[in-house]
């Protein structure tokens, strides 16, 4: 199940996000746990200086913009990408992080 979060002061722009993304989520019926952040600092933790933003699964996707609804679907539908070395792939937890 992917955890999917908008960041945002609660503004129109950030509203407008949280609804084309739950539409996204419905529409396609992504298994997916939505939540809106809109404490100043879990905003800021996550390195975005510029709302609304979009996080799937702990990485901040898009910030800024309210993106079309093709691409959030893009976005919750991408697979992850495997590390170059295999080894977040595999689960070995060899990896040095170098090649990421």
């Amino acid at each position: 199940m992917k955890t999917v979060k908008i960041l945002g002061s609660g503004c129109a722009k950030c509203n407008q996000l949280a609804d084309a993304v739950k539409s996204v989520i419905e529409a396609e019926g992504i298994e997916a746990v939505l939540e809106k952040v809109e404490d100043i600092q879990q905003i800021v933790a996550y390195g975005v200086l510029s709302t609304p933003a979009l996080v799937v699964d702990g990485k901040v996707l898009c910030s800024g913009r309210v993106p079309s609804n093709d691409e959030i679907r893009e976005m919750l539908t991408a697979k992850p990408h495997s590390c170059c070395c295999g080894d977040h792939a595999n689960g070995t937890g060899r990896h040095n992080g170098t090649c990421c």
